[in-house]
């Protein structure tokens, strides 16, 4: 065997076990999920791996499912949106009032595009600043989250319910019935939520990876000096982005009314953070332009059987709140670690 044959190998087998490093470290999510699921079966039998928790905890997550999907995009293209939770919120109380009091002649069914477009009002003027005028995304998104959840409490003297059904379908009705094999039987529904939650995420896969709208966002999160020279637009780039995570919000707080039969003021306070170490934990770059969209699916899945899990075995709400902090925590070292070991594997 030449020389250059026994090279030629020698270069294809460290390729290859670079190529499976870096698989594994961008999908590092699902054996740590995989973890936290046998876990919890092991500390709670016959009833953390049953269809129902499992089918409870999809839909229990749709809506924050939705935050993380408009945060992940945000990161995605180098910037962060602090607003989401307040978006939802406000998005929902204001639709809420007008199916209600304000325009109560309106079919429910309208409100959906109402509170759609509510957010992505909001998210549109959050992306014109920062895309457009140079503003800086902290202060902006910050300025919003602050300014609507005020806004929440001046529009509102309480929690409005009840809501025309077709108005809440997305969030709290389910479709059909399923049959398992054994002692179950014939079970609920699946929750319209739990499909349009996985349908969106879907379609964004799709659309970051095959489509040039998901290359223009990871060439200008990822700064890449070709984006000119492609003609990607960054400016407009970012104002999409703003925009899609303003509808995302939106949606998601409908999300929340269809869930919670109403629409309380502190509708998704909160969730934020929740949102934020979802998508970083499933390997979104904080600095962004790295990071694939179905790997925040499962940091969504990993906070949600983390919460639920401490729920079952009674833990108290502020300790579920602390470890919810030190998940968090615990994510930006994971991404800080991931990162260091990403460089030395494609160093050599």
């Amino acid at each position: 065997m030449s020389n250059s044959s026994i090279s030629n190998r020698i270069l294809n087998f460290t390729s290859n076990r670079t190529d499976i490093a870096i698989w594994g470290l961008d999908n590092l999510i699902w054996p740590i999920v995989i973890i936290a699921f046998v876990i919890f079966t092991l500390l709670l039998p016959g009833t953390f791996s049953s269809f129902q928790n499992i089918q409870f905890m999809l839909d229990a997550s749709s809506a924050l499912g939705l935050l993380v999907l408009a945060e992940s995009l945000c990161l995605l293209s180098g910037n962060f949106d602090l607003s989401i939770g307040s978006v939802a919120g406000f998005s929902a109380m204001f639709t809420a009032l007008a199916v209600t009091q304000w325009f109560p002649s309106i079919p429910g069914f309208a409100g959906i595009f109402i509170i759609v477009a509510v957010g992505g009002v909001i998210g549109l003027i959050n992306g014109y600043a920062i895309g457009y005028l140079g503003i800086n995304p902290f202060l902006q998104t910050l300025g919003f989250y602050i300014l609507f959840r005020g806004a929440i409490l001046v529009i509102s003297e309480g929690t409005v319910a009840p809501l025309p059904e077709d108005y809440v379908f997305l969030g709290g009705a389910t479709l059909g019935n399923i049959s398992v094999i054994g002692s179950q039987g014939v079970i609920g529904g699946i929750p319209v939520a739990v499909l349009l939650l996985l349908s969106l995420f879907a379609v964004t896969w799709y659309i970051l990876n095959y489509t040039r709208t998901g290359l223009a966002i990871y060439a200008v999160g990822g700064g890449d000096v070709s984006e000119k020279k492609a003609g990607i637009p960054k400016e407009r780039t970012i104002m999409m982005v703003f925009t899609i995570s303003g509808m995302l919000a939106g949606l998601a707080g409908l999300l929340y009314t269809g869930y919670l039969s109403a629409a309380p003021p502190t509708l998704a306070r909160g969730e934020l953070f929740p949102a934020f170490a979802a998508a970083v934990i499933g390997g979104i770059s904080l600095f962004g332009g790295r990071g694939d969209i179905k790997n925040a699916f499962g940091g969504l899945i990993l906070l949600t059987m983390i919460k639920v899990g401490l729920v079952q075995l009674r833990v108290g709400a502020e300790e579920i709140q602390a470890v919810n902090g030190a998940v968090l925590l615990i994510a930006i070292y994971i991404y800080f670690f991931e990162s260091r070991i990403r460089d030395r594997v494609l160093s050599g």
